[in-house]
């Protein structure tokens, strides 16, 4: 039997689309706020919603980090 691959199609209208959530529903006030690292972390987990990466720049775990997330109310879109 032949293996089928399964690849999810996300158009770059989805990508769009999930950024501008993240975006819109951030508390920019909240991440403002946080010292530079963390800034920096939550500002590009929201421009790519790549969780891990943005873990690591904050210097966090991708647990901790999403609750970090959280509290600054981006939402998990992507």
């Amino acid at each position: 039997m032949e293996m089928l691959e399964l690849r999810a199609r996300v158009s770059l209208e989805d990508v769009e689309e999930a950024r501008r959530v993240r975006r819109e529903r951030a508390d920019w006030v909240f991440i403002e706020r946080q010292p530079p690292r963390v800034r920096a972390a939550l500002r590009y987990y929201v421009e790519t919603g790549d969780m891990y990466v943005a873990s690591r720049i904050a210097g966090l775990t991708v647990e901790e980090f999403n609750e970090l997330r959280v509290r600054a109310r981006i939402p998990n879109v992507g």
